[in-house]
């Protein structure tokens, strides 16, 4: 053999028993046994209902405001062009005729879909106020939040209309 092919022989014996020897000596290696493992800052179930709740509130405030982009960015993407579509529209929920005095948030629980965040909505037209309950579903999309669905509910107690479906005025 030629020195060169040699070298290069050694440089890659080298290189493969490398990584051995770092993790022989402590180096890199998965050793935690006696290392405590950082607990997260918040439960799963606690981060999710908090990352819900300020997703549903920005939402709502930016109705308030009449901030349609601020609204927008609070939705998942999949719900962009509809939600441009009908944001302004005539029962849209930044509407020019409807002022939303007063919404809050209700409850906050697990679903299946993600978290639902149960909201209460008066909205003035003219000199009418109503008062609806709703629900959006929250959920995680890749590293964020997002809000993936806005529905009608019933009063309490009642059972909320399938999704996909709107209520009739006879219902």
């Amino acid at each position: 053999m030629r020195p060169t092919h040699r070298r290069l022989a050694a440089t890659a014996a080298g290189l493969v028993l490398l990584p051995v020897a770092l993790v022989g000596c402590g180096i890199g290696g998965g050793d935690t046994k006696d290392e405590p493992t950082p607990k997260p800052a918040r439960a799963p179930a606690e981060e999710a209902a908090a990352r819900s709740r300020e997703r549903v509130q920005a939402y709502l405030d930016a109705m308030t405001a009449k901030d349609v982009a601020a609204g927008r960015s609070q939705l998942c993407a999949l719900l962009h062009d509809g939600f441009d579509l009908g944001a302004t529209g005539p029962n849209g929920d930044f509407a020019d005729h409807f002022q939303v005095p007063e919404a809050a948030i209700t409850d906050i629980r697990p679903g299946p879909l993600g978290q639902e965040v149960s909201v209460s909505v008066s909205v003035t037209a003219g000199r009418r106020t109503v008062t609806r309950p709703l629900v959006f579903t929250v959920t995680r999309d890749g590293s964020d939040w997002c809000i993936a669905g806005e529905a009608p509910t019933g009063p309490p107690g009642a059972e909320a209309p399938p999704a996909g479906v709107a209520p009739t005025p006879a219902s």
